[in-house]
């Protein structure tokens, strides 16, 4: 841990003279990466290339970046694919009814992007449509 900043010492100094310290005492030597080149430092860069950067270390889900109106429309598409991975009815209703909830508090909420276009489903109806399809399987 770092000592307190002095009362009369401006910050980037502080930082600067943390800096210097951490150098003389090696806390820099061997580090990862130490004498390669930055990957893609000469190349041009979109101005959100750093937002497709962390989706793809975070492992992000690209619904993750989208307006709730598209990232709910996305979800319902992709639900019959979501819900063939279920094994049980009450996984089935669990999962519907909480997308139900969080479509509810969107259309309750200020819009922000497109607007929303997609509505609560029948989770009955979803139900017995996963019923007939894990049947057919």
């Amino acid at each position: 841990m770092t000592e307190r900043k002095p009362a009369r010492v401006s910050f980037g100094d502080w930082v600067e003279r943390q800096i210097r310290q951490a150098q003389q005492r090696g806390g820099f030597d061997n580090l990862p990466g130490q004498g390669k080149p930055i990957p893609g430092i000469n190349e041009p860069q979109h101005e959100l290339a750093w937002v497709a950067g962390l989706v793809r270390r975070e492992n992000l889900p690209v619904s993750a970046l989208l307006p709730p109106s598209l990232a709910l429309a996305k979800e319902v598409e992709d639900l019959p694919e979501t819900l063939r991975r279920l094994t049980s009815e009450s996984a089935v209703r669990k999962v519907v009814e909480d997308l139900n909830h969080r479509i509810m508090q969107a259309h309750r909420l200020p819009q922000a992007g497109p607007p929303m276009r997609v509505m609560a489903r029948d989770v009955d109806q979803v139900v017995a449509a996963w019923r007939k399809d894990r049947d057919a399987r």
